[in-house]
């Protein structure tokens, strides 16, 4: 049984979400008071910031409804992911500094930090542990 804090995931959001796993950018808007970078403007329940040291591993799991956009502030990851239920070699991106990347809902993900990172995560789940944990299954490593 679900979290009842976890909505099912519709069609109509199915088609809203980026095309690929590297999101392009809006362009910036900029003045003589600096840059304003539009990063994410849709609707989501968590917003994180997360710090991994050089050489660590997160994810190695799967969310059942849950996506999230990631945007690199310092950094570098090594990001692999497959359908779930897949025995496919998982894709590798590198993502880098200013570059953003969308992870979807039954997607085999992993991140491999090849610097001192950090980058801001936004979820459409809550990110209250309850929730995430009844929405994430962690899987064997997937990254080689």
């Amino acid at each position: 049984m679900p979290h009842p804090k976890i909505r099912p995931v519709t069609e109509a959001e199915r088609k809203d979400w980026p095309k690929a796993v590297i999101v392009p950018l809006e362009p910036p808007h900029a003045d003589e008071r600096g840059v304003i970078q539009p990063l994410v403007d849709t609707h989501m329940e968590s917003c994180v910031l997360i710090t991994s040291k050089k050489g660590t591993v997160r994810a190695n799991h799967f969310h059942h409804t849950d996506w999230h956009y990631c945007y690199v502030v310092e950094g570098e990851i090594d990001y692999f992911e497959r359908p779930h239920g897949s025995n496919e070699t998982p894709k590798k991106y590198t993502i880098r500094k200013g570059q953003m990347f969308f992870t979807g809902p039954m997607v085999d993900h992993a991140m491999v930090f090849t610097k001192d990172t950090t980058f801001i995560t936004w979820g459409r789940n809550s990110r209250a542990q309850e929730v995430y944990e009844a929405d994430v299954e962690r899987i064997p490593p997937i990254h080689s």
